[in-house]
């Protein structure tokens, strides 16, 4: 880790990457695997952006790690054909598609010989559209392996926190399995094993550190990466960000860095990699791509303003453009102010909504959705339906069972939840829904034709529980069907639903090498974008778990090996 002393007015580097997120820490390794002299520079205190926040979910198909899980049905054909269908033939670019699909094997294997980052592939995590031909039930999502933040030593510090709410205990990182194994801890032997081990663990970490060192999902990657750089000696600037980019001759020749009012100036030899995590958090931005999420319903990291683009932009660099597509992936969200103030955003990903007596209403009263569907499309329905806010409704089972948000399986220390306003309690539907502010005579007719469709197993409005991805976020012990439960136990509890914006899905549009164009189609000589600064390949969609680090580190990689 180098500090900003350290850097030299005018010091020659091959490539400077802006954005330390997953994408951007992908391509300064990579880089430096290459023998290049590398800059790292982040604008906030930490490294790892939302990936850190995320499920580290990395979606690339026909990886090496496919043949573990017996996908033998996972090729580059068949990932082709999916995606052409899920994408949609007017949005589909063929060549950015065959970029990804063709170097994301190789990237993988690259990551993993030359970082400390190790993936899995699950036996069962299908693609989100798993009702479309050419899907896949397992492989094409890799899972991080956990990451012992000790390893870091001081450095450790410098890892961004997941969200608070997605711990336990006050700092301990669970994964699924992890979460499988606590709710069962007296149950089964193993269950209780783990889980055991876990705690001890946990106390052990917190006698020296403010929370856990084991380390999982984005938090592991990030910490993987950061470990693998401090082993390469890639010098990372913190709180640094640029200001200016310098050409010469229609080509870049320089960039200006600035740090506590300092200004230095880099040369910049062979690339500069724009990795600066998305428009999410620029306001002047979300009025034009964003129109219907608040800025405050965003629960991605701070960073992610803009501040690089409009410094690209002055080259000529224009966003990426798609026909009737969104220009963010979305996520329900349910918000919270904290104890200190700060306001905690939770995405509803899979911990919830989709298990049985789980029920999603609008004002109206209404269903508007599938609930089990993907977030992102959930996400979406909220804005398609004019259903902002709409309510998740459960009843004291289901609560119970699984949650409610940031309410904890249990159903203990409701109090504090109920006094802020963040959980909704009633006796009844229509006290609940009276509460809400819906329309509490639907509402209750709602419910009442949802239990008939429980009964019977058949969702007849939304087909609810009929694809094997919606099944796979159900409670499999649930029979007949794992995301259908009656909601027929009072007391009622309901938090309310925003529609998040998760990360940009419009930015810079590139070619097949990650090149940053104008609006001419020409390419900007040297400039390049990855992650979510690149306009994203999937124009909207969302086809897996993991299609933004999947494209983020596979063109990462092919931005490294064009330019160095």
């Amino acid at each position: 880790m180098s500090t900003w002393a350290n850097i030299q007015m005018n010091e020659n580097y091959d490539v400077v990457v802006i954005g330390a997120g997953g994408a951007g820490m992908s391509a300064a390794l990579l880089a430096a695997k290459k023998g290049a002299k590398v800059l790292l520079v982040e604008r906030t205190e930490y490294v790892g952006g939302t990936t850190a926040f995320s499920a580290g979910t990395t979606w690339i198909p026909a990886t090496h790690h496919a043949a573990s899980v017996g996908a033998q049905d996972d090729t580059k054909e068949a990932a082709t054909a999916y995606l052409e269908r899920v994408i949609g033939k007017d949005n589909f670019n063929l060549a950015l598609i065959d970029a990804f699909l063709t170097a994301g094997p190789k990237a993988v294997k690259d990551i993993e010989e030359a970082t400390a980052v190790r993936y899995r592939a699950r036996p069962f995590h299908p693609d989100y559209q798993s009702e479309e031909k050419d899907s896949t039930l397992c492989g094409r999502a890799l899972e991080p392996l956990a990451f012992d933040g000790r390893l870091l030593r001081d450095k450790f510090k410098l890892v961004r926190p997941p969200i608070p709410e997605f711990t336990v205990l006050g700092g301990m990182m669970v994964d699924r399995d992890d979460v499988g194994h606590l709710l069962n801890l007296t149950k089964y032997f193993a269950s209780f094993k783990h889980s055991l081990k876990l705690l001890l663990r946990y106390g052990m970490d917190r006698l020296k550190y403010p929370r856990g060192t084991r380390l999982v999902m984005g938090n592991a990657l990030i910490a993987s990466l950061l470990y693998s750089l401090e082993q390469r000696k890639v010098p990372i600037l913190l709180n640094t960000e640029m200001s200016h980019i310098i050409k010469e001759n229609n080509e870049i020749i320089a960039i200006e860095l600035v740090h506590q009012d300092e200004i230095k100036r880099i040369n910049v030899n062979k690339a500069l990699i724009l990795a600066s995590g998305g428009f999410n958090r620029n306001i002047e931005r979300r009025k034009r791509l964003a129109e219907h999420s608040d800025i405050s319903w965003c629960p991605g990291a701070p960073g992610h303003t803009a501040q690089a683009h409009k410094i690209a932009e002055t080259l000529g660099a224009v966003y990426g453009k798609t026909q009737n597509a969104t220009n963010c992936f979305w996520a329900p969200v349910s918000i919270r102010q904290r104890e200190d103030g700060s306001q905690a955003v939770f995405p509803h990903f899979i911990l919830d909504r989709g298990k049985p007596s789980m029920i999603t209403l609008n004002q109206r009263g209404e269903r508007f959705v599938n609930e089990s569907t993907s977030y992102h499309r959930f996400g979406l329905a909220q804005q398609q339906m004019d259903s902002i806010p709409s309510y998740l409704i459960t009843d004291k089972n289901g609560l119970v069972k699984y949650g409610l948000g940031m309410v904890h399986p249990g159903g203990k220390n409701l109090e504090p939840f109920l006094k802020e306003g963040y959980l909704f309690k009633g006796e009844s539907i229509e006290i609940l829904a009276k509460q809400l502010g819906i329309e509490h005579t639907k509402a209750t007719k709602t419910i009442q034709q949802f239990n008939q469709y429980v009964e019977k197993g058949i969702d007849e409005q939304f087909a609810r529980g009929t694809t094997d991805y919606q099944r796979a976020n159900g409670d499999p012990s649930h029979k007949p069907n794992p995301n259908l439960g009656a909601l027929t136990q009072a007391p009622y509890y309901a938090v309310r639903l925003y529609p998040g914006d998760i990360g940009a899905c419009t930015g810079f549009a590139t070619n097949e090498y990650a090149q940053v164009l104008n609006s001419e189609n020409q390419s900007i000589n040297k400039l390049y974008a990855i992650g979510n600064d690149m306009h994203s390949i999937m124009a909207g969609t969302y086809p897996g778990p993991g299609i933004t680090l999947g494209p983020g580190l596979t063109f990462a990689w092919i931005a490294v090996n064009h330019a160095v």
